[in-house]
């Protein structure tokens, strides 16, 4: 089996510890490739010297809605030299809306999603979008700026938004709470979406399955992921895995033949 978790922070100190155990974990799993998000300026160089340390990691680069207070003006400046130096990102991302966080100033949110869907499409890079309680807002951004592609991570929307997003030539990123009895509207959304629009992620360290509440996530758990799915449409997961590692090759433009 061939996996790809198309979200997961392994830059993070929580994984600082045992990273080398944590990706031994994943490839044990059929986790073959990663793909990891940036979320602050400070931290690409981390993500580069990751990419360029372990096989099957593919990376992004992007500013983090929740880390506003984090970026200055200048950072949305600083990107795009920084990924005309790094050709091989495979996205501008993590970006997007955030409409939890109540004390970021939302304008300020608005430039820096719209500067980088700009940078995005002048580059034809496909974006890795942050849409927490702001999806609409999120796909009222991306009907300006048509013709990009990408992945709205930890997807929780509607099936009509879900139907939205899959016409706009977006994926929708699954993981940890499909696993949870209580998530009846995310299991209707993956019943019904069509297959070309699912990809599997954990979004490690956070957002633990069922069952690992209060556990640091990791990406091995991106199998699970993607047996969950496969039960939601009375599929193989093997066959399951096909189709999300092809839906990801494709939307992210991944490279054939990367294992991690």
């Amino acid at each position: 089996m061939h996996l790809i978790d198309t979200h997961v922070h392994l830059d993070l100190d929580a994984f600082d510890p045992d990273r080398p155990a944590v990706l031994d974990r994943a490839r044990a799993a059929g986790v073959q490739e990663l793909v990891l998000p940036g979320v602050t300026r400070a931290r690409w160089p981390d993500l580069d010297a990751l990419h360029r340390h372990y096989d099957g990691l593919h990376v992004a680069y992007g500013l983090h809605p929740i880390f506003l207070q984090d970026h200055a003006d200048d950072d949305l400046d600083a990107l795009e030299p920084w990924l005309d130096a790094h050709p091989e990102t495979v996205a501008v991302g993590e970006i997007g809306l955030d409409g939890y966080h109540q004390e970021l100033d939302w304008d300020r949110q608005w430039r820096f999603y719209t500067r980088q869907l700009a940078i995005a499409r002048e580059r034809e890079l496909p974006v890795i979008i942050h849409s927490r309680r702001a999806l609409d807002e999120v796909l009222k951004g991306l009907r300006q700026y048509p013709g990009i592609s990408g992945i709205l991570h930890a997807f929780i929307g509607s099936p009509q938004q879900a139907r939205q997003a899959a016409d706009l030539g977006f994926a929708l990123g699954i993981g940890g709470p499909v696993t949870y009895e209580r998530a009846k509207k995310l299991h209707r959304v993956v019943r019904d979406a069509p297959l070309q629009a699912l990809v599997v992620e954990t979004d490690a360290p956070d957002q633990p399955l069922a069952g690992h509440q209060g556990e640091r996530n990791e990406p091995a758990m991106t199998a699970e992921v993607n047996r969950q799915l496969a039960a939601l449409r009375d599929m193989d997961p093997a066959e399951m895995a096909i189709i999300t590692s092809q839906n990801a090759r494709r939307v992210l433009r991944l490279p054939t033949g990367s294992a991690a």
